[in-house]
């Protein structure tokens, strides 16, 4: 319990408070269980003060100093720290939430299993602190830093983390699951055992390091995208840090009536780490456009090709296929991978096409029903990453 001599003088105001502070420098103040409830404590000397379990909802902190404060298992629910300085305290247990701590100096402040939930920290310098297994759910930590921080298993569910700097930090195991990027900052940081990277929600560009990408290992294509890095550098990147290239780059070959299908095979293909290559995307604006193609085959592995009654009436299509034949000849393997999503196929009296038939052709006649489309996708995903024999 808090002793009463200690209690009597927070009463008396944040004046007299810090006067007593100064005049009895030995004295370790302690406020244990102390309901402070929308107290005025702005600028209160609470450095080394025990405030274990005390109950702080709604006060007044701002520019307080609760250096190497003890506040395990507290509640500031809805109190104001901005400004506060929190070096070395410990606040193990204690319940942020809604609280605002805009420009805090948290400095090494051990806040390992903290309820920090909403809570308002923007600007906030949380270098070095413990955050083990904190929840920030929903907190805003724009502008926050956190170098040398210590975020493993913490839970930053839809945390906004606007130009935030992560700097060396352990975030193994952190949820950053919708989490909000913009200029958000990653240096030097590991993020192979981060949770729901792929779900994060970018507003524009981050920045990432080499030394991030060297340790972080394949990092999924979503949030590589969502950073602004571009499919040809995420395409060379295992290359870059001297790591297997598991999938293998793909041509799309397809006709332009046959969009809709081809942007879904495109996409899906992305998110599963085979580089495409796609005429719409991927077609320099001047270049000759035969030319480009011709380069886009050679410089792939691998050819999909979309059959269907518009693909094969088309002429580029055509020409495409006879290059792939080409590269087959060349390389002495099979390049050319078709997949059908109608019977035309079956029926064409194409020179080309008809080589095509004793060949396996993906079936996507049921591509508009998902659990057909997922069936076939993943049997033709099988075959584009299978090592070239």
């Amino acid at each position: 319990m808090a002793k009463r001599e200690h209690v009597k003088q927070i009463k008396l105001g944040v004046q007299e408070w810090n006067a007593w502070r100064r005049n009895n420098s030995s004295i370790t103040p302690d406020l244990t269980r102390l309901n402070l409830s929308g107290e005025v404590l702005g600028g209160a000397d609470l450095s080394h003060t025990k405030l274990t379990d005390a109950v702080l909802d709604g006060a007044d902190l701002e520019g307080a100093n609760l250096l190497f404060a003890e506040l395990d298992n507290a509640s500031l629910i809805g109190s104001d720290l901005t400004r506060a300085s929190l070096t070395s305290a410990s606040l193990i247990g204690t319940r942020l939430t809604v609280a605002t701590l805009n420009g805090a100096i948290m400095t090494n402040a051990n806040l390992s299993r903290a309820n920090i939930t909403s809570a308002r920290l923007r600007e906030a310098d949380l270098s070095g602190a413990n955050l083990l297994e904190a929840d920030l759910t929903d907190a805003d930590l724009d502008r926050a830093l956190l170098t040398g921080s210590h975020l493993c298993r913490a839970d930053l569910l839809r945390a906004s983390l606007i130009d935030t700097i992560f700097r060396r930090c352990n975030l193994d195991e952190a949820n950053l699951t919708g989490v909000t990027l913009l200029e958000t900052a990653f240096t030097n940081v590991d993020l192979s055992k981060v949770i729901g990277l792929d779900a994060c929600n970018h507003m524009g560009p981050s920045s990432i390091d080499n030394r991030t990408l060297a340790i972080s290992g394949d990092l999924p294509l979503n949030f590589l995208r969502g950073i602004g890095l571009p499919d040809n550098l995420i395409g060379y990147l295992p290359s870059l840090f001297n790591r297997a290239i598991q999938h293998y780059s793909c041509f799309i070959s397809y006709s332009t009536d046959d969009q809709e299908f081809s942007d879904r095979m495109y996409s899906d293909l992305q998110n599963a780490g085979v580089r495409c290559w796609f005429a719409p995307h991927d077609m320099p604006i001047g270049g000759k456009i035969l030319d480009e193609i011709d380069a886009a085959i050679r410089l792939r592995d691998k050819v999909l090709l979309i059959l269907s009654n518009q693909s094969i009436r088309s002429d580029w299509v055509g020409d495409e296929v006879t290059r792939a034949f080409e590269e087959e000849r060349k390389r002495g393997r099979t390049v050319l991978f078709p997949v059908r999503i109608d019977d035309a196929i079956l029926n064409t009296e194409e020179a080309w096409a008809a080589k095509l038939r004793a060949r396996h052709i993906g079936d996507f006649r049921d591509w508009k029903n998902h659990d057909a489309y997922r069936r076939s996708f993943d049997r033709a995903l099988r075959d584009l990453v299978m090592p070239p024999k």
